[in-house]
């Protein structure tokens, strides 16, 4: 029996709308809140770059592709006029097709929201303020059961007909059609129609863009990954060298450069990890008593009387700090170890016996080189041996044409034999999976994406409940006390009901994607690149899930099960129950985009992790190895950024015609304009993507956007109904199919043009200028790219690969890895 509480209005039993902030302060602390985690973040940005340039401009400063970038003032604000210049030729040559789709989602999306926000604001604002009583404030949440009666979509009469000309849709009644009533709800349906076409004609115009863009830019390069591709599903009896090339040469396409048979490297690879563990243990114990002879050096230096022995110190001091540096050598044959003191070398503990119990403490130098000794022996007689091949094979061709001919083309009639399919760049490829059997990969696969269903499901409780200890009515049952003082302060009480939670669901948003990258890894994927794109799927999957469609259908989150079955029962209360729902979630859900765009959008030019990491991985840092390695820019990772965005387009489309429509595209825009601003920065100047990049993050965001469209015309449908006008509501129907026709239309037509080359864009270095992709005249309608693309003496791409081979690392790494010398 639940007892209401009319002074907090809760019920015994109830979590509350833990996700529903009520009070009228709401977006005005979410606001306040936001721009001071922001601009504390910028301010400590604008601070830090000038004097951190090595992480701040790591990939300047590192990589020779972006040396042709503008350098950028050191000022507060005048880096940022100088960023927006930056052309997207110069993006395209200095950080590769990737970046350059990444930011034209970001650019798409601020066209598109300024538009839409506009017509929510000019059009939209009046009309729901004088037929709807809409009065907006900042925070006055909107109470739609004063609209739609006490509507309950499980209650046994509480479905809602919808008839047109004596055509009951849904069976039941109880609400009257209130069509030629509300008339200003075709304004509704106008809107819906209007951004649905703009939202599909901007996705169509920005493709073709990239379309064109990715073809001149992958067909004016020659990379040894272009001329290559992967040959899966080969016989037992053809896993040859000399038979794959025979095979592929009679074809009559091209010539093929080299092949190599994919074989069961696994012990090779093995003992090469082996070794390289072994290696870095060497050099950590070699630093460790270099240290403590430098530390001698500087005691005796410093207590010695002035004179040749001071001399000799201070020469002893100086080669003893050359062979220390970062680029001294570690294993030098040629010096006298004699000469040097025993003491302070390190000792390793070597356990022995039975179960271990025994130890004793060994020289730890003499014990490393020794075993890397012994291990360099194993992988040279590992090298020697004949391996068992597999049904895989990476074959280079003489020309790109040629290799892509191939991929476009199936070779044998019997299913799954002489597959083709393009290859990652060597430095991409995980070799330990080319190897292994493919039911194992196909096993790994299944068992990661169910594991990973399971798991989204699983994160709806820690979710909600953690966003439910938000509630006040949680609170006043265990802190009646502090809730009677946070109803007495606004102003905390709504920082404590909306900041919160909002923040909770955004710090899970950002900590999730490390699982999700992990487990992708696991998966068993030929690439990295592969990997980067599955991660890009399954974070999206779970932000738009426990983000909004949880949320979307159940008032806290924990009773998502019970409705759900609801819905199963009776599909027809999916739209109305939905609409209802997300109107409510509409404050939320505009503090949420407020703080990821004013507030943590800062954080991710600050690199925060990054700068919090520095001081603990410098400390950890012992060996030239672990220096160089600090030095390196940091990886971008599209799966980290890219679903947050994603979700915050879809939550823009959804909302762009409900009553709070205005705002959250305004807050929208905003995100993506800072968003804009952050990641061009980040991608051209801070971090870096290996990755060879082909743009085939394109393909998720088209069809995402796809499932935004999709959800927000169901919402339309449902709140129309919802508002008892059901001859518009019926007229929202036919956009459905049309989305999901224009679905199928990017599958059929543009996606072939994401995955390969077309024949025609591909050019020699002799070609004409005046040659053309497409002599078509409509295709000059559309902006081209410069021709300095193609002109350049080399893409981005071919400058990393250069020297590159397919080859197994472990066949041919060399025993002493150079550093890199930054110098």
């Amino acid at each position: 029996m639940q007892s209401d509480d009319p002074e907090n209005g809760c019920r015994d039993g109830d979590l509350g709308d833990s996700i529903r902030p009520q009070q009228d302060k709401s977006l005005q602390v979410q606001l306040v809140l936001s721009l001071v985690i922001g601009v504390s973040a910028f301010l400590a940005f604008v601070i830090l770059r000038p004097r951190w340039p090595a992480l701040y401009a790591a990939r300047k400063r590192r990589l020779d592709a972006a040396s042709n970038l503008p350098p950028l003032s050191d000022s507060a604000f005048g880096w940022i006029p100088q960023l927006y210049k930056v052309t997207e030729e110069q993006v395209l040559a200095s950080a590769g097709l990737d970046a350059f789709v990444f930011l034209t989602f970001f650019k798409m999306a601020i066209r598109l929201f300024s538009i839409m926000a506009f017509f929510a604001t000019v059009v939209l604002l009046p009309i729901n303020k004088y037929c709807d009583n809409f009065d907006f404030k900042w925070g006055a949440n909107k109470d739609v059961s004063n609209i739609a009666g006490t509507f309950d979509p499980f209650a046994e009469s509480s479905q809602i007909p919808i008839a047109i000309e004596g055509v009951d849709l849904f069976k039941g009644g109880g609400n009257e059609d209130k069509s030629m009533e509300k008339k200003f709800l075709w304004s509704y349906v106008l809107f819906t129609y209007f951004f649905v076409a703009l939202t599909v004609y901007f996705v169509n115009w920005d493709t073709f863009r990239i379309i064109r863009y990715r073809q001149e830019y992958l067909g004016s390069q020659s990379t040894v990954t272009d001329r290559t591709f992967r040959l899966t599903g080969i016989p037992s009896d053809q896993r040859s060298e000399e038979q794959i090339k025979a095979i592929m040469e009679k074809l009559n396409i091209g010539t093929v450069d080299s092949v190599i048979v994919c074989r069961d490297w696994k012990k090779l690879d093995d003992l090469v990890e082996l070794r390289d563990k072994t290696l870095r243990k060497l050099e950590t114990a070699w630093a460790q008593y270099v240290k403590y002879q430098r530390d001698n050096a500087k005691g005796s230096n410093f207590l010695s009387l002035p004179g040749s022995q001071s001399s000799s110190n201070n020469s002893a001091r100086h080669n003893i700090d050359e062979e220390s540096a970062e680029n001294g050598h570690l294993l030098d044959p040629e010096r006298d170890q004699t000469g040097w003191d025993e003491e302070g070398r390190p000792q390793v503990r070597l356990r022995y016996g039975f179960f271990g119990l025994r130890f004793r403490n060994i020289d730890a130098i003499d014990y490393y080189e020794e075993k890397l000794r012994r291990l360099d022996a194993e992988v040279v007689s590992a090298r020697k041996k004949k391996y068992t091949p597999t049904d895989m094979a990476i074959v280079t061709m003489d020309s790109v044409a040629s290799c892509q001919m191939i991929i476009q083309a199936r070779i044998d009639p019997r299913p799954g034999r002489l597959l083709t399919k393009p290859t990652p760049a060597p430095s991409d490829l995980v070799w330990r999976n080319t190897y292994a059997p493919r039911g194992l990969r196909r096993l790994k696969s299944w068992t990661v994406t169910i594991f990973i269903t399971f798991l989204t499901l699983v994160w709806i409780f820690p979710t909600a409940f953690l966003a439910s200890l938000m509630s006040l009515c949680t609170v006043n049952k265990a802190l009646p006390k502090f809730a009677a003082w946070l109803k007495d302060h606004a102003i905390l009480l709504s920082l404590f009901q909306n900041g919160v939670p909002t923040l909770t669901v955004s710090l899970l948003n950002v900590a999730v994607p490390y699982l999700y990258d992990w487990l992708s890894n696991c998966q068993g994927m030929i690439s990295q690149g592969d990997v980067e794109l599955s991660v890009i799927s399954k974070n999206f999957f779970f932000t738009f899930f426990n983000t909004f469609f949880v949320f979307a259908i159940s008032r806290t989150g924990l009773d998502f099960l019970t409705v759900l079955r609801g819905f199963l029962k009776d599909t027809s209360k999916i739209p109305i129950a939905i609409a209802r729902d997300v109107n409510d979630l509409a404050i939320f859900y505009t503090c949420f985009i407020m703080l990821q765009g004013i507030g943590l959008m800062p954080f991710r030019i600050l690199e925060v992790g990054s700068v919090f990491l520095y001081p603990f991985s410098r400390i950890m840092s012992k060996t030239p190895r672990d220096f160089a390695e600090l030095k390196q820019p940091p990886v971008f990772q599209y799966g980290f950024f890219l679903p947050t965005s994603l979700l915050v387009f879809n939550l823009c489309l959804i909302y762009s015609v409900l009553t709070y429509g205005f705002v959250i595209l305004i807050m929208g825009t905003i995100y993506f304009a800072l968003g804009y601003f952050t990641f061009k920065y980040m991608v051209l100047y801070a971090m870096d993507q290996p990755q060879h990049a082909t743009g085939g993050a394109w393909r998720i965001i088209c069809y995402r956007i796809i499932i935004g469209l999709v959800v927000f015309e169901v919402v339309m449908l449902g709140w129309i109904a919802l508002l008892s006008a059901f001859v518009q509501s019926v007229c929202i129907l036919p956009l459905i199919p049309f989305t999901l026709w224009y679905g199928h239309y990017i599958k059929q037509r543009f996606e072939p043009l994401t995955k390969y080359i077309a024949l025609r864009a591909i050019r020699g270095t002799e070609d004409s200028e005046e040659e053309a992709v497409s002599d078509e005249p409509s295709d000059d309608e559309l902006e081209r790219p410069s021709r300095a693309i193609i002109r350049r003496g080399s893409t981005l791409d071919e400058d990393r690969e250069k020297g590159w081979a397919f080859v197994n690392p472990s066949l041919t790494v060399p025993y002493v890895i150079a550093i890199h010398d930054s110098a």
